[in-house]
């Protein structure tokens, strides 16, 4: 029996193990939304590659280092396992349209940098190249793959992609004396509908210091 009823009626409660039993999975939904991790490699015989993951998220300070979660051996991972480097690329509003378009299922020789008809523009510590349509890039050393396991201790088939990043580059007109003007850049974000994104605008900032 997938719903589990409380006392009050008050949850919608299921086992995964047993399905949802929803029209959609809403655990995407919860958590989120999600940042979008637009991730660039360059295969060893020099074929690129660009696709988006939507499990994706920043991890430590110092080193700067972030990570992606590949459901399944894609091109991007075996990229990666090949030459040890890849870059994140800033999913903005205006390149929503060409983010999209990247994720089509295509052969492993395609370069979706051609198929989004978006520009390549030379990394300065990897090989692959950046996003030049993108305003943010963040340049990246594998130090991690790790295989996904599950309670049973069982493998999923989902590998845990970590980097350190080795190169920053914002452009100069996102920076509001010194300070990351995240509104600014139009950040978009995966929600958990099929085709739901979500967007960051200046009016939904509130600040909240912490406690000392």
């Amino acid at each position: 029996m997938r719903c589990m009823h409380s006392e009050s009626d008050r949850f919608y409660s299921y086992l995964p193990s047993q399905g949802h039993g929803l029209p959609h999975d809403p655990f995407n939904a919860i958590i989120g939304p999600r940042p979008i991790g637009w991730i660039s490699t360059r295969s060893r015989a020099g074929v690129l590659n660009l696709a988006p993951y939507s499990f994706f998220n920043a991890f430590n300070y110092t080193p700067p280092i972030m990570g992606f979660s590949s459901l399944g051996k894609k091109d991007t991972l075996t990229n990666i396992e090949e030459t040890g480097e890849f870059v994140w690329n800033l999913a903005t509003q205006p390149l929503a349209e060409a983010m999209n378009q990247s994720c089509a299922a295509v052969a492993p020789d395609v370069d979706e940098f051609a198929l989004s008809q978006l520009t390549t523009l030379p990394s300065t510590q990897v090989a692959p190249p950046r996003v030049k349509e993108s305003p943010v890039t963040m340049e990246c050393k594998c130090t991690q793959i790790v295989q996904l396991k599950g309670a049973d201790g069982s493998d999923v088939p989902s590998w845990l992609v970590l980097g350190e990043v080795v190169a920053v580059h914002i452009e100069h007109t996102l920076l509001k004396d010194g300070v990351y003007d995240t509104a600014a850049a139009q950040p978009i974000l995966r929600g958990g509908g099929p085709a739901d994104y979500f967007r960051i605008t200046a009016e939904q900032l509130f600040r909240m210091h912490r406690p000392r």
